[in-house]
């Protein structure tokens, strides 16, 4: 897992990876993009990262495995994670738009409080995801597994779960604007604590 190590001007936010200060005191943040950047497309696999707080547009990242990852607060517009794996991760908070995770491995990760929208989850394994507290808005997850998920207090609105594992996803309290659950398994979700 990402070690913490503070930002060097006090504030007690984490310092991105291979830099002494956070994303907001950094002199120049599109540098640090631009770094970070670099360094995930020379590598396949990535562990222990913490860009939170930066704002990539228009990167490539398909088919890298990122693990104990720490993307809180980031921004990520027209993004491609097609066919990544992803685990043990936190993307907390986090803006997602116009991005593909089509055909990803996501597990045991964290999208807590994030912003999603216009993004594509299409036949992508999803497995113990917490999208608590989430915004997401016109975003397809066809024939994905989503099972053990959590969608707490998350806002859904003109999206698609169809043809989706939704066995043991909690639901609750989870507000839903024209939601397509169509050959989902719907009667298996978790809309109340008993």
């Amino acid at each position: 897992m990402f070690e913490i190590i503070h930002c060097a001007a006090g504030c007690g936010r984490p310092a991105i990876s291979g830099h002494e200060l956070c994303a907001i005191h950094s002199a120049d943040p599109s540098k640090e993009v631009a770094r970070i950047a670099e360094y995930i497309l020379s590598k396949k696999t990535i562990n222990d990262l913490n860009a939170a707080g930066l704002n990539f547009e228009g990167y490539d990242f398909s088919s890298h495995n990122f693990s104990g990852c720490n993307f809180t607060d980031a921004v990520f517009r027209n993004c491609n994670f097609s066919k990544t794996i992803i685990y043990l991760s936190f993307f907390d908070f986090a803006t997602f738009i116009d991005c593909d995770f089509t055909e990803s491995d996501i597990q045991f990760v964290s999208f807590g409080g994030a912003e999603i929208i216009g993004t594509k989850f299409n036949g992508s394994e999803l497995l113990q995801i917490s999208f608590c507290g989430a915004k997401i808005t016109d975003c397809d997850f066809d024939s994905s597994d989503l099972y053990n998920g959590r969608f707490i207090n998350s806002c859904i609105t003109d999206t698609k779960i169809t043809d989706c594992n939704v066995k043991n996803v909690f639901l609750i309290n989870s507000k839903q604007e024209n939601v397509n659950f169509k050959s989902s398994n719907t009667y298996e979700t978790i809309t109340e604590i008993e």
